[in-house]
């Protein structure tokens, strides 16, 4: 583990930059009550994008429309959210969706005549009025999409681009696993509900998609896909395989599609709302540490976006409401531009090495923007009445297996945070973070959270809000 880790680091350090890229000025406290750092921070100057620091040759996009696949469950396909923004509603830039306009789905013909490319507008189409509900009814309010597609657009025009088309394919399952969506699924009708139709929309909308493209003079590949799932699969061990595995079906078979040479690289982020049991002292949930993990053991071509615990919540502290979804696709598209548009590495906030001396831990992070700091608007984790051993850790935790470590303080020095236990931290002990639950279900606010964040002011178009990374939820062995 601490090898790998340490590998990571070196390539962090030799191909990653901490430029933050269309950054306007914004409060640090922004509307939605989150990413206020604290003020023992030094104060950041306003960035904003540097005169020819980014060119339109720099901007990768060699398709005239790149496609953006959206899967998972729930939180993909905009649950909790019926209030659609106004920004949504609206068309942006050129960006585009697949029309149906009456043609029966399933059976899968990407050849109906009635197919057509649309101005991609929210919603994007009727809303579902069953559970569970497969293709094309799928959908349950805003999605992450039409900000996540303006976001991009925006992106290049700040760079200096002319455009960047996108059309967005969405197939999610609410409340489906990994077995559901993967190339393996099957269609089961039950009931007069359906699941098991994501894996081939998407193949469906990709050869549909490709036709219609050409019509218009233009070439179609896929820029990526992005995976929001994992809670049905909060327990399930081989989940970091299951990603892979669904990176690899759909780099082959969408590719077969589209001719495209380039890989598609998948974008996840972590799921932190299923996995909290009252009082269990270990974490319940290891396909969260999963999302992660599958980023560090895939670099590039599954890249974790960071956790989802820092955005507003819906009352059933499982889903998102509409801007806490607004959120998710600015940060998802900050992701997406630089890892596809501009063809860079990237890495969450994430642990890279961790030491320890005598009753002192020191995790040290990959950090997108420095500085690091301290967000002020989620409330501390751990405050009672169940692990308050770890109620002065802001989200960090200190175990032997099954036996909390109490926690007196954590400070952050330059790219580290130092934990600082009240007794000898002997090795093989576990440090976390965001990784285990009290049980507690706060208002507005997932089950697993903490407090560590860089200093990213990138602002989203529909939100306005400057975004810093949230540190991802993990474990790691202390050596």
């Amino acid at each position: 583990m601490r090898n790998r880790l340490l590998d990571l680091a070196f390539l962090i350090a030799g191909t990653l930059g901490a430029a933050t890229l269309g950054c306007v000025s914004a409060d640090r406290q922004d509307s939605g009550g989150r990413g206020s750092p604290e003020s023992e921070t030094p104060e950041i100057d306003e960035v904003s994008l540097a005169p020819g620091a980014v060119t339109p040759a720099a901007i990768l996009q060699p398709f005239g429309i790149t496609g953006i696949v959206g899967t998972g469950q729930s939180l993909s396909v905009g649950a909790q959210a019926p209030n659609f923004s106004a920004a949504a509603t609206q068309p942006h830039f050129n960006n585009l969706k697949l029309a149906l306009n009456g043609a029966q789905v399933p059976p899968f013909n990407a050849n109906a005549g009635a197919l057509s490319l649309v101005p991609f507008v929210e919603p994007i189409r009727p809303l579902a009025t069953t559970f569970p509900s497969a293709y094309p009814p799928n959908l349950y309010g805003e999605t992450f999409h039409a900000a996540m597609a303006a976001q991009v657009t925006n992106l290049a025009h700040q760079a200096g681009a002319a455009d960047y088309q996108q059309v967005h394919t969405v197939v999610g399952e609410s409340g489906q696993g990994m077995s559901v969506i993967n190339k393996t699924a099957h269609e089961v009708v039950s009931g007069g509900t359906s699941t098991g139709r994501a894996y081939a929309a998407t193949l469906f909308e990709a050869s549909a998609i490709k036709r219609l493209a050409a019509a218009r003079g233009k070439t179609y590949g896929i820029g990526a896909i992005v995976l929001t799932h994992g809670e049905t699969d909060s327990g399930n061990t081989g989940y970091e395989a299951a990603m892979f595995q669904l990176w690899t079906d759909y780099n082959n078979d969408l590719r077969a599609i589209t001719g495209q040479s380039q890989s598609i690289p998948l974008i996840t982020s972590q799921q932190h709302s299923f996995g909290f049991t009252a009082g269990q002292r270990t974490p319940v949930a290891p396909a969260t540490i999963a999302e992660w993990r599958a980023g560090v053991d895939h670099p590039n071509n599954i890249i974790c976006a960071g956790p989802k615990y820092q955005y507003p919540y819906a009352s059933d502290n499982i889903h998102l409401v509409t801007r806490g979804y607004e959120l998710l696709g600015e940060k998802y598209a900050e992701v997406y531009f630089q890892r596809v548009a501009l063809g860079a590495s990237w890495q969450p906030l994430q642990p890279i090495s961790v030491t320890r001396s005598g009753n002192v831990v020191t995790v040290r992070f990959h950090v997108p923007n420095p500085p690091l700091a301290w967000d002020t608007a989620l409330p501390a984790p751990h405050q009672g009445p169940l692990l308050t051993e770890w109620r002065n850790g802001r989200g960090f935790e200190l175990r032997t297996g099954n036996t909390a470590i109490v926690i007196n303080a954590v400070q952050i020095v330059n790219d580290t945070v130092q934990i600082t236990a009240a007794s000898t931290v002997p090795s093989g002990a576990i440090v976390g973070y965001a990784a285990t639950s009290d049980g507690v279900a706060l208002q507005g606010v997932s089950r697993r959270w903490g407090k560590l964040i860089d200093s990213d002011r990138t602002v989203g178009m529909f939100t306005g809000q400057a975004q810093p990374n949230y540190a991802v939820a993990f474990e790691l062995t202390v050596p």
